[in-house]
């Protein structure tokens, strides 16, 4: 059996790792959970899995998980913070960790994973989109495999077994279009935090289905298959593709494309991830293409998405600007989600950290220049966003 260390462990890319281990109980088992806060669910979690180590990223929760779970025996090793979640990520058990923690909170516990010779199932793409230019160098000194788990990524990695070094031409990454794909682009400025969050495809965690709603989602996915494939922007394209049942293509240099199909379930994806190279057998939904009907594909509307441009530019400037992107956009996002800002203030708020930050960017940073690249571009989208509703009352 695999020993799988789970970050994230409550959230919608946790919840689908553990149906998969209780599926297949011959195949995997979890030495190890962490989580953010929701205490009631960790410690259903722990009873169920059992784990040899868990911790909980918000401290003050740690009394609560602590009485949740006081008459197990025998008991976990129960951490907090981010320093605990760190230590569940590399634990000596886990030969694999699935990195499903939202956000650039993954980051530093990815990097632990990495250092302790772990393989990773990367669900956090952030942790390439910010720390690209220092993780990829520390997965190649420690030896280890960095495996997609977002459909997106996984079907260019399923669809690239067996291609030759050198046999890529072209990435094409498809997008649903999220929840306004069928909206008109003046419409948008009367959307709700409601409207954001009703994905039309695929059921997900609020800051993603909102990055889903701008495409930034698509834009971030962009900088991650630079780093993960090492191709150039020039050969990564996006596609609106609403049925979402071709998760992403590659073209060949002989102009032959490959594609990987199947029903929106995220549960493949991670189990890919974790059974790679092998396959497993699965009693799930087989793909059926007649009751598909028919497939469509749009090119995406760049004035209705500007989020896709704002991130392709961030990728080509490189250096701590992706780092700034991500950070920028999380921030603008919580800031939407809270209701403090209007949906087309978030590429609005992003675009000006972008700027404010060019002359501060250097090519080759250190984890020490984007953690603080990270924090200088939610301030400045705090201290942007606060400007900008004075002008709002003002008006």
């Amino acid at each position: 059996m695999k020993a799988i260390s789970l970050l994230g462990s409550t959230g919608s890319i946790g919840t689908q790792t553990l149906d998969i281990v209780k599926q297949y109980p011959n195949e995997f088992r979890i030495v190890g959970l962490a989580a953010l806060q929701n205490v009631e669910l960790l410690a259903q979690q722990i009873r169920d899995f059992q784990p040899a180590i868990v911790a909980i990223g918000n401290i003050q929760k740690l009394p609560e998980l602590k009485n949740a779970i006081a008459d197990l025996d025998p008991q976990p090793i129960l951490l907090a913070g981010e320093p605990g979640v760190i230590e569940v990520a590399r634990y000596y058990e886990a030969e694999i960790v699935v990195t499903g923690i939202v956000g650039c909170a993954g980051l530093l516990p990815t990097i632990a994973a990495i250092e302790a010779g772990k393989d990773i199932a990367l669900a956090n793409k952030e942790t390439l989109i910010a720390g690209g230019p220092v993780v990829l160098p520390l997965v190649e000194k420690h030896g280890v495999k960095l495996l997609p788990a977002d459909s997106e990524h996984s079907a260019i990695f399923q669809c690239l077994q067996g291609v030759p070094d050198g046999g890529l031409r072209r990435l094409m990454l498809t997008a649903s279009g999220g929840a306004f794909r069928d909206w008109s682009v003046d419409k948008l400025s009367t959307v709700t935090v409601a409207d954001a969050l009703k994905h039309p495809n695929w059921s997900m965690g609020r800051k993603i289905t909102v990055d889903s709603a701008t495409l930034m989602n698509k834009g971030l996915e962009v900088i991650e298959a630079h780093w993960l494939f090492g191709i150039d922007y020039d050969h990564i394209e996006i596609v609106i593709h609403p049925q979402s049942i071709i998760h992403s293509l590659i073209e060949l240099q002989d102009t032959s494309v490959l594609a990987q199909l199947g029903w929106p379930d995220m549960r493949l994806p991670l189990l890919y991830a974790l059974s790679w190279p092998e396959r497993i057998y699965t009693t799930w939904q087989q793909l059926d293409l007649v009751k598909v009907g028919e497939m469509t594909f749009l090119a995406p509307d760049h004035k209705k998405y500007p989020c896709m441009q704002l991130a392709y530019a961030a990728g080509r400037d490189g250096g701590c600007m992706p780092a700034v992107l991500n950070a920028a956009n999380e921030e603008a996002v919580a800031l939407f989600l809270s209701k403090r800002i209007q949906f087309l203030d978030i590429p609005c708020l992003i675009e000006q950290a972008c700027d404010r930050y060019q002359v501060h960017n250097c090519s080759s940073p250190t984890l020490d220049d984007i953690i603080a690249a990270d924090q200088w571009a939610r301030q400045e989208v705090v201290t942007a966003s606060e400007t900008l509703k004075r002008r709002m009352i003002v008006v």
